[in-house]
């Protein structure tokens, strides 16, 4: 028998939640996330700061990604707003280094349209990394292919999708800072 050990948070624990779900997308540069929830103060200046308005009000009021809205552009206003370190580009853990915003990638389901015989590249038209690719079949439709290694996690691609068959997703790898 294996046992696979999971964290779950405090607030998890108080819910009921005890397979470890992970909770919502923090804003890049965002501390780990038991230090952000100590760290952040809430104050909304992170989600004022936003020109993309994809940081909105998540749970307890702490700030979260909703890419449905829109791609990230890594302008940084985020961390130049927020008064309480909570998002940092140069952590502790980097000694100086600035480090990358965060670590995600786009996976697209089954539910794509192009997966299921239905012409389409919008994600690959919003891409601007080049990370979507399309790789044409027998039966003349081409179905998208993400290049992890080429994805920013930017989520520009997520909010685009007629049927929402994409997510943004830990990468498998770390990847050089957009």
């Amino acid at each position: 028998m294996t046992c696979v050990s999971k964290s779950v948070s405090r607030l998890e624990l108080l819910r009921g939640r005890f397979r470890g779900v992970s909770g919502p997308q923090r804003p890049p540069w965002a501390i780990p996330e038991a230090l952000f929830l100590n760290s952040c103060e809430r104050c909304a200046a992170c989600r004022e700061a936003c020109p993309e308005h994809i940081l909105v009000e998540g749970s307890g009021g702490y700030p979260k990604v909703a890419f449905a809205q829109g791609g990230c552009t890594f302008c940084e206003a985020c961390v130049t707003a927020c008064p309480s370190g909570a998002l940092d580009l140069f952590a502790s853990d980097t000694k100086g280094e600035r480090r990358a915003p965060w670590f995600l990638t786009a996976q697209i389901s089954k539910e794509c349209l192009s997966r299921r015989g239905v012409t389409c590249r919008i994600c690959g038209e919003h891409c601007e990394s080049g990370a979507i690719s399309f790789r044409l079949h027998r039966n003349g439709v081409a179905t998208p292919r993400v290049e992890d290694s080429a994805c920013t996690g930017c989520g520009a691609c997520v909010g685009p999708c007629p049927v929402a068959a994409i997510d943004m997703r830990p990468a498998p790898e770390a990847r050089p800072i957009p």
